[in-house]
């Protein structure tokens, strides 16, 4: 794995590969970088985080036997997706406000994406818009729609991303209303960002995220900005976007179909028969992910609804997954349950705020690096045959 321009996996001396092996120890470094009431918007869930911990302990319960004498191996880790080739299973997932976990985050991930070859994923919410950071993604460009109510601020959101080059929309259907978010109102973050005395406070303790902050400006939601004059600041978890949007019915699906001519995915399935619905209504895929906890405190584990939608759809319909996942083992895990493609978002800002941009390609290089570990262990080259190595099928039959 190259790591792009700018960062290695060598930074100030350190190989990061010795000293940082994994997701955790990148977390952990972030955690001691960002302000609190950052590290509480990025980590926390909604309610008592039962969501969040059922997602880990969901994963953890699905089990491969693995294989011996498989003499030497050499492993292909490509993904074929919407009629695109990828050269890993994974990208980036859409993660709002991005931009105040770190500075420029949405250019840098993009960036990485891009020179890994990775699809990254821009959040409507973001801090940044489209034009701004469609250059940073080149071919790799997906965006994720929080449907606006106002029908010509609808076309002309379309119009802005299709031009700025971004190719997959990806309509978020699982967020009909703002969730509590309980540690992030404690944690005091508002939208836009107000530093109070106690988050400057806080913000004094971080120098890197401060000056960082300094040069950027503080993170607004421009893209969502540019279609209203109404000034925040508004609680972290109601911000402008929820002003203007609309929870969306198959109706507006059926606008979307018809004004998008670009593969289309729907997130937020842990359905069968919602995924089935919605192949029949014209979706290119499906996206298997309960908001990573964030919206639900009573969501089953992602990956208990994944051989679900899978059995649903049929082999051959395109299904990507996100949930709880910590590194290429995860990322078997449901590749093996019927994900086509798996995507992480508190991955990748954990890694931008523990090294910048050498941080973000280095999660690229733990979960490939993870992954052939771990096919190794399968006798596997390839994701061909994950299917069968896993024990007793604990999540049901896949049809």
């Amino acid at each position: 794995m190259v790591a792009p321009s700018g960062g290695s996996r060598r930074d100030q001396g350190m190989d990061l590969d010795q000293t940082y092996p994994s997701l955790a120890d990148l977390a952990e470094r972030a955690r001691r970088r960002v302000p609190p009431f950052v590290w509480e918007y990025l980590d926390s869930g909604t309610g008592a985080g039962m969501t969040q911990t059922r997602n880990r302990a969901a994963l953890d319960a699905v089990l491969f036997d693995t294989a011996i004498l498989a003499g030497e191996l050499s492993f292909d880790l490509g993904r074929r997706l919407l009629g695109r080739d990828y050269p890993l299973p994974f990208g980036i997932a859409p993660v709002g406000m991005s931009g105040v976990v770190w500075p420029d985050a949405e250019r840098t991930l993009a960036r990485v994406a891009r020179q890994t070859g990775i699809p990254y994923t821009l959040s409507t919410v973001a801090a940044q818009t489209p034009e701004f950071v469609g250059p940073e993604a080149g071919e790799q460009g997906w965006f994720q729609l929080y449907p606006p109510r106002d029908p010509e601020i609808r076309a002309d959101m379309l119009r802005r991303v299709r031009d700025a080059g971004f190719h997959t929309l990806v309509l978020t259907a699982d967020v009909p209303v703002a969730s509590r978010r309980e540690r992030q109102r404690k944690g005091g973050l508002t939208s836009p960002p107000k530093l109070t005395p106690r988050l400057m406070l806080q913000t004094a303790t971080r120098p890197a995220w401060a000056m960082g902050m300094a040069r950027m400006g503080m993170p607004r939601m421009r893209f969502m900005e540019s279609y209203s004059d109404i000034k925040g600041p508004l609680p972290s978890n109601q911000h402008i976007g929820y002003l203007l949007r609309t929870s969306p019915d198959w109706e507006y699906l059926k606008i979307i179909r018809e004004m998008w001519d670009g593969p289309l995915i729907v997130k937020g399935v842990l359905k069968g028969e919602d995924a089935k619905r919605l192949a029949e209504a014209g979706a290119d895929a499906v996206w298997v992910s309960n908001h990573a906890g964030r919206q639900f405190d009573g969501s089953p584990g992602a990956i208990d609804c994944l051989a679900g939608v899978r059995a649903a759809v049929g082999p051959d319909y395109p299904v990507v997954f996100d949930g709880g996942i910590s590194g290429g083992l995860d990322i078997l895990r449901a590749l093996a349950l019927g994900a086509d493609f798996v995507m992480l978002g508190r991955a990748w800002h954990y890694g931008l705020a523990a090294f910048g941009e050498a941080g973000a390609a280095h999660v690229a290089h733990i979960l490939t690096e993870d992954l052939k570990a771990n096919l190794g262990q399968l006798g596997l080259t390839s994701f061909e045959g994950l299917e069968g190595q896993l024990r007793g099928r604990p999540h049901g039959d896949m049809g």
